[in-house]
């Protein structure tokens, strides 16, 4: 009877499972160039970013006009988290985590750029306004000079300010007793 015990929520499983597969007749398969728009990966070394270039100049317009409605006229908050600030504020009790503050790597700000903004209209950018906006930000952030240019070669070079800030896990590490770990 031991076996029926197990059986049982095995079938039911599988059952729902099999069941869930069904086609419901929505959406659509992607057109192999909707794949290839999104298929990019972006390193912090830069490794991944397109041509295109752009300055904070060029990404002050296309701020205005795509992302002051939800980050504000001038970043540092709307609808949306703020992007400019925040400078001192990390080991504050409530700090403001901006590209300014704690983004590590200007590569990654526009490989977020590029993949989830603005936001309804992913992926409208074109590389040029990408890079640009990138810049202004930066810009923004006292990173850069509003006449440099950002493209795949500067921007890998660009230093953030919390750029040693995150320390990435050791593989080797294994929490001290009775801390909680995800791997018990």
């Amino acid at each position: 009877m031991r076996w029926f015990s197990i059986l049982t929520p095995a079938m039911v499983l599988a059952a729902c499972v099999a069941g869930s597969a069904q086609t419901y007749n929505l959406g659509r398969a992607p057109a192999a160039e909707e794949v290839r728009a999104w298929d990019i990966t972006v390193d912090s070394e830069g490794k991944g970013l397109p041509a295109g270039k752009g300055t904070a100049k060029e990404g002050a317009t296309i701020y205005t006009q795509r992302c002051a409605s939800c980050h504000g006229p001038n970043g540092t908050g709307g609808k949306a988290k703020p992007l400019v600030g925040g400078k001192g504020t990390l080991t504050a009790t409530d700090p403001v985590r901006t590209i300014g503050s704690f983004w590590p790597y200007a590569t990654t700000v526009w490989d977020f750029i590029n993949r989830a903004m603005p936001q309804y209209a992913e992926g409208s950018l074109s590389a040029d306004q990408v890079y640009a906006v990138t810049a202004f930000l930066l810009f923004k952030n006292d990173i850069i000079k509003e006449s440099d240019v950002m493209d795949a070669k500067s921007l890998p070079k660009v230093q953030m300010p919390n750029r040693d800030g995150l320390v990435p896990q050791r593989p080797d590490w294994k929490p001290s007793s009775g801390a909680r770990s995800s791997t018990r």
